[in-house]
């Protein structure tokens, strides 16, 4: 069984998902093999809110090059999740705004 610590790795800040919590949409780099209802109460029991649905999206790794060298960036996983409008907001998030 996963750790909730282990699903949810890191948020996203960007200008983009900045906006979204408008919207009361956070965006979380989430664990791959994770799935939407396992993200869902992952988020619930981090962050004490009430989640109404979980977008997930697969991102895949970015061309790189040094030289003569190519490679990948790794792969990742990428969960936008939309909180209930009675649920209170994430602390971490509303500080940044």
């Amino acid at each position: 069984m996963n750790l909730p610590q282990d699903i949810v790795i890191k948020p996203i800040v960007t200008e983009k998902s900045m906006d979204a919590i408008a919207d009361r949409k956070y965006t979380f780099k989430v664990k791959k093999t994770a799935g939407k209802i396992e993200i869902a109460k992952a988020v619930e029991s981090l962050f004490g809110v009430t989640v109404e649905k979980v977008n997930t999206v697969n991102v895949k790794g970015k061309l790189r090059r040094q030289g003569l060298n190519r490679g990948y960036t790794a792969s990742w996983k990428k969960a936008i999740v939309t909180l209930t409008p009675d649920s209170k907001g994430i602390e971490f998030f509303e500080s940044m705004v």
